[in-house]
């Protein structure tokens, strides 16, 4: 029998393949638009092209070490599988346990494994089902038994999109902040930022969100948990009504994973500001009559600030793992709860995968600080220079 399927059906399912291929030229175009200007950036400057370099045999060792901690615990994901569906009262036996093996390859050598999940293979074949992370493929998800970007979804953008968000938040309070603290120092703007500094550093951030969730329900009456209105927590696609709704949401986890950053970066900043202004070239200026606002942003401020940008490096994976507990307190969708369930559930290549974005999020993080300091510092371009 043949099944003529709708019109309307016809036409969406066109529109998604043609929103598909969009999607997918955009994504290479701005790839290769990304990789150009890092060539660019490397050819005028030989520090980032090290730089560039040294990621390469980087990435290579992490990749060796997060494919072998995955593999530590004891047991596998057939055994723990098995165990589930005991506990569950569902009969289970060893040949389901082979079955599983036999399916994700668990039976063979720990090192053909490595080779077929980073894709070292398809450089020998090049056949679609012998790509691997170096080919953007994350793998098969054994929990959930599809490919591990259709686990993650939208996870993926809006954990960028709330990382992202935290850092600008924990930028936009910790700088003018950090310099008001250096400038009215032992006042009682200062005492009291530094009193705010102790908190975020000494509160751990689930239980500030358990904390505003409770003060909201109990004197707002409000649900603030969750990235999306009930109405838009199921809707495939995006919509603008959907932006707004996730924009309306988006400052409970921004606030409650920058408050403890943007604390300790005050710190950061305060201490690097007040060691500028008591240096000699400061007292100098003063004397010639230069404006203290002036003196204060073009010079001292300038030279505390390269400690700060520094740190992004590790910024960017600690909001990702750091913030897997108040993912899970927020009822967030986020990667955090991905790599825990995958981790508890064995699920090696999901979890080897997620761990491998986090450690290429640090590599790209560093790289990012490396590439603002060399803008922000003259000192640092000339001796790359040299």
């Amino acid at each position: 029998m043949t099944v003529t399927p709708w019109p309307r059906s016809v036409a969406a399912a066109r529109a998604a393949e043609e929103s598909g291929t969009l999607g997918t030229a955009l994504r290479t175009l701005t790839i290769a638009a990304a990789i150009v200007g890092l060539l660019l950036i490397a050819a005028r400057h030989p520090m980032i092209g090290r730089r560039l370099l040294l990621m390469i045999p980087t990435m290579l060792v992490v990749s060796i070490i997060v494919f072998s901690l995955v593999q530590a615990p004891p047991g596998d994901f057939a055994e723990m599988r098995v165990m589930r569906l005991q506990m569950e009262g569902t009969p289970a036996s060893e040949e389901l346990a082979a079955d599983l093996r036999r399916n994700f390859r668990l039976d063979e050598a720990m090192w053909k494994r490595y080779v077929r999940w980073m894709g070292f293979e398809w450089f020998t074949t090049f056949q679609p089902q012998d790509t691997g992370l170096l080919q953007g493929n994350l793998g098969l998800s054994m929990e959930h038994e599809k490919p591990a970007r259709e686990v993650l979804g939208d996870r993926i953008v809006l954990t960028v999109v709330v990382s992202l968000s935290t850092v600008l938040f924990t930028w936009a309070f910790a700088l003018p902040t950090g310099i008001f603290s250096a400038v009215r120092q032992y006042s009682v703007g200062d005492y009291a930022l530094t009193l705010i500094g102790f908190l975020g550093v000494s509160v751990p951030s689930f239980l500030l969100a358990l904390v505003i969730m409770y003060l909201a329900k109990r004197w707002l009456g409000l649900n603030i948990a969750g990235l999306f209105s009930p109405e838009f927590a199921t809707m495939p696609g995006w919509s603008w009504a959907k932006f707004v709704d996730l924009l309306q949401h988006l400052w409970l986890p921004v606030l409650v994973l920058g408050f403890g950053s943007a604390a300790g970066m005050i710190r950061v900043m305060r201490a690097n500001l007040l060691d500028e202004l008591k240096k000699p070239y400061v007292t100098t200026a003063r004397a010639k009559g230069v404006r203290p606002l002036r003196l204060l942003l073009k010079y001292p401020v300038r030279m505390a600030l390269n400690p700060f940008i520094s740190s992004i490096g590790g910024l960017f994976p600690q909001l990702i793992s750091g913030g897997a507990i108040v993912a899970m307190v927020l009822s967030l969708p986020m990667v955090g709860p991905t790599l825990v369930d995958a981790l508890v559930a064995e699920d090696v290549y999901l979890a080897g995968s997620l761990l491998m974005l986090l450690s290429l999020l640090g590599v790209v993080g560093t790289l990012v600080s490396d590439l603002l300091l060399l803008w922000l510092d003259p000192r640092i371009r000339l001796d790359a220079a040299t």
